[in-house]
């Protein structure tokens, strides 16, 4: 039996084209050309006001801007790993493999579990970057604090980098890729490591104050736009319901890389970001949106978590 999606369900009701999608579905390097020079220049923007404020009271609140731009370089890394960011594929790799070292995130590891979660969203114990509907506003705002993402994840770059495999990420890694993701963690590591002596060498504070403190103050706010994708909706197959749309501004859908669109890039994951919004017009009434963006779908979750709505996760167990 066919299990309609929302593209599916839009195509044969004749509001989606295969021309449409196959127009959507078009690469080119031009736009994220464009969009990158952006990036570039709303970064050196960020870094200059860091550099302004060195010395003053206001260093931490400019640390938090700059942060939450270079956390966001998620977003291009995410793009990447679908190869949908350039035509030019080996430059998806390329600059995959900068923002993985900027975030610490391996690109190549990326891809691999990322493929799994496109496969398998939202069912527990099969999406390997299923975040759990917490069970109290605790584990919530313990959840965003990024300190269990940041033990995860530095905590599984370096055990690959020691040779070691877990068991969990066994389920994604075909075993021919396990030397692979062993040398990349081996070489992330050894990236830190010289950046690291350069810094002691030199004497330079620059990584402190421009990448890591940064990095530790604007992870909470990704940590936090992930929960939107998925959690509270429910832990089933069925692609219109188990993922959200976010509707936002234009300078956050800029620095998202459109992924607030992300029930349209689950639906059509061959899309290039900049394909998205003419997808997401296209497929109105056909994905579950979140009018009232982020701090909405919060609301919702946190309506789960308080009991005023039933759990998403024990509607989908009992069935409903």
């Amino acid at each position: 039996m066919e299990v309609k999606t929302p593209i599916t369900q839009a195509l044969n009701d004749g509001v989606l084209t295969r021309q449409d999608l196959k127009s959507f579905m078009r690469r080119s390097d031009l736009p994220a050309f464009r969009h990158l020079a952006g990036w570039i220049v709303l970064l050196a923007a960020t870094t200059a006001l860091v550099h302004a404020t060195l010395g003053t009271p206001w260093l931490w609140p400019a640390m938090f801007l700059h942060g939450i731009v270079v956390v966001h370089h998620f977003a291009l890394q995410h793009e990447c790993c679908h190869y949908t960011v350039f035509r030019t594929r080996w430059l998806n790799d390329v600059f995959g493999t900068i923002c993985g070292l900027i975030i610490a995130i391996p690109h190549q590891y990326f891809r691999y579990e990322h493929c799994d979660h496109h496969t398998h969203t939202q069912l527990k114990g099969r999406d390997p970057e299923l975040i759990e509907l917490p069970i109290s506003v605790w584990k919530y705002m313990w959840y965003i604090t990024a300190i269990p993402y940041w033990r995860s994840n530095i905590g599984g770059m370096f055990a690959r980098a020691l040779g070691r495999i877990s068991d969990a990420d066994k389920t994604f890694l075909p075993k021919e890729a396990h030397a692979t993701v062993i040398a990349e963690a081996r070489a992330y590591v050894a990236v830190y490591a010289l950046i690291l002596a350069g810094s002691v060498a030199t004497g330079s504070t620059a990584a402190l104050w421009y990448w890591i403190v940064p990095s530790l103050l604007g992870q909470p706010v990704m940590r936090a736009i992930r929960m939107t994708e998925h959690v509270g909706r429910p832990n089933i197959a069925d692609m219109r319901e188990n993922t959200r749309t976010n509707l936002t501004n234009a300078f956050v859908r800029f620095l998202c890389w459109n992924m607030n669109y992300h029930a349209e890039h689950h639906y059509a994951a061959s899309v290039p970001f900049h394909a998205l919004p003419r997808l997401h017009r296209k497929l109105k009434g056909y994905v579950h949106v979140e009018p009232g963006g982020y701090i909405g779908a919060h609301r919702e979750i946190l309506r789960q978590l308080t009991g005023r709505t039933p759990r998403a996760d024990l509607r989908a167990e009992a069935g409903e």
